[in-house]
């Protein structure tokens, strides 16, 4: 029997502000999380600056060992925004100002000050793109392909995502569930190791942290399957409490 398809996709996240930690980045986790009720695994993630080459080599090195690439920054009225010209670079293409964003826009400006030369730079899409919807602030995001060209504000983000919820194409769904349990993981490790052998439809990983000056860790098992999901849950559980440490389904 063939191993079941799994889809993958890479993010580029784009901007000098996140790199000098000016700004923190909120835009991967919502991805990710996205992303896997989409049923798409996300694979790898790289932050790079605002420059040119950075850019095209980040987008071809991870579009081409993913199914979807997302980037986020860079799409924006100034100067500095540089991520549609870099983008169209790294496909080889030109730039052009596609009819339906410069319509949205001077929709969106028409009592908000006009559509100036500066706006009309969000109407700016590597030759052969499509739109991705944005209902927020009227400037789309952009798909060419595989990749997916959207805003680093989060929130406009989030809705352009909303816009491309059942449209891409992937597999199931990854499920999981959380123990905690306050041990050292060193002292479970080969319990986890022989867990996750007995059930190989899951993997399990190991989370510690200190609190309340003690030591613990939650142990987030994922799958596929619903199924597989429950017995490994069910059995790690017993496996820590027959060990006599104390087994807090949902974590800590």
């Amino acid at each position: 029997m063939s191993a079941e398809r799994i889809w993958t996709a890479g993010i580029v996240i784009i901007g000098d502000e996140i790199l000098s930690g000016r700004i923190a980045d909120k835009n991967v986790a919502q991805i990710a999380v996205w992303l896997n009720i989409q049923g798409i695994r996300l694979a790898e993630v790289r932050i790079v600056a605002d420059r040119t080459e950075a850019i095209v080599e980040a987008v071809n090195e991870l579009r081409a060992r993913n199914d979807y690439l997302f980037t986020t920054g860079g799409i924006g009225p100034t100067h500095d925004d540089i991520t549609v010209d870099a983008i169209a670079q790294a496909l080889g293409v030109s730039v052009v100002i596609h009819p339906k964003a410069r319509a949205a826009l001077e929709s969106y400006y028409e009592h908000r000050g006009g559509l100036t030369d500066a706006r009309l730079r969000m109407a700016r899409v590597p030759d052969g793109a499509t739109l991705i919807e944005n209902r927020m602030s009227g400037a789309p995001g952009i798909r060419h392909g595989n990749i997916f060209i959207m805003a680093g504000v989060p929130h406009i983000t989030a809705m352009m995502l909303d816009a491309l919820s059942g449209v891409l194409e992937g597999g199931k769904p990854l499920l999981s569930e959380t123990i905690g349990c306050w041990v050292p993981e060193s002292e479970v490790a080969d319990l986890l190791s022989a867990t996750e052998r007995a059930h190989p439809q899951t993997q399990i990983g190991s989370y510690p942290f200190f609190r309340e000056g003690r030591v613990g860790a939650n142990f987030v098992i994922r799958s596929t399957e619903s199924d597989a999901l429950a017995a490994c849950t069910t059995a790690l559980a017993d496996a820590l409490d027959a060990d006599g440490r104390e087994a807090v389904l949902g974590g800590i």
